[in-house]
């Protein structure tokens, strides 16, 4: 199974006051394991960076001067995606916006089905910080290289948060911290249904059938061992 991890910068919190895509990354994800196939694109959003904004990224109008507007990328981003599941940390901010910007080119909204490890943290952890630095911390995820927000970082981040939030490299075996009955709805509609732990206990006719065989033995090595 395909997925892709997905975030953005922006000029500010809301593309129907006029804010536009900075920056958008994509990561690749393979049955929940990082290919090392990316997407990373600067956007030049055809306007100025409010401060409040630059303090955040520190992407500044000179520097996205030189890159290409949304449009130049936008046929490469949607071959990267291709229609698989969105992995995105806020969802609604996220696609929000890239709607805004497929909308000023013509293009329909995205489709795709996606996952939003916003919620899927605030039902396994109630009342817990659910940000994308409050999970790195949770789960011991080293982000000391990140000193402003990117989105190319924060995808990196945000894939390992994930895959942590679906049970961890060994799903299983967290004795510590499970996920609320909410959670494993949410896991399971990812990973699909969790089989069951087999039986450890032999059944009786698992008993039968062993007997039967010690008695079919004729000459068992463990009597000769022991004369």
């Amino acid at each position: 199974m395909r997925e892709v991890v997905i975030d953005t910068e922006t000029t500010g919190l809301d593309p129907q006051a006029g804010h536009r895509i900075v920056e958008i990354a994509c990561v690749e994800l393979v049955h929940h394991v990082p290919t090392g196939r990316r997407f990373h694109r600067y956007v030049n959003p055809g306007r100025d960076m409010p401060d409040d904004a630059l303090a955040v990224h520190g992407l500044t109008t000179e520097f996205l001067a030189a890159h290409p507007p949304f449009d130049a990328i936008v046929e490469e981003l949607a071959a990267f995606i291709a229609g698989d599941r969105l992995v995105i940390h806020n969802a609604e901010f996220d696609l929000a916006f890239i709607n805004a910007e497929l909308a000023r080119l013509g293009h329909p909204p995205l489709a795709c089905p996606f996952v939003d490890t916003l919620a899927v943290a605030r039902r396994r952890f109630p009342g817990a910080p659910a940000s994308l630095d409050a999970l790195c911390r949770r789960f011991a995820i080293d982000r000391s290289e990140r000193q402003l927000h990117g989105a190319e970082i924060d995808c990196e981040l945000l894939a390992a948060v994930y895959i942590e939030l679906l049970g961890g490299r060994q799903p299983g075996l967290d004795f510590v911290v499970g996920p609320s009955v909410e959670g494993l709805a949410e896991i399971e509609a990812v990973r699909g249904p969790m089989r069951l732990p087999r039986p450890h206990a032999p059944t009786q006719e698992e008993l039968a059938a062993h007997q039967a065989m010690l008695a079919a033995i004729t000459q068992p090595l463990w009597l000769a061992a022991s004369g």
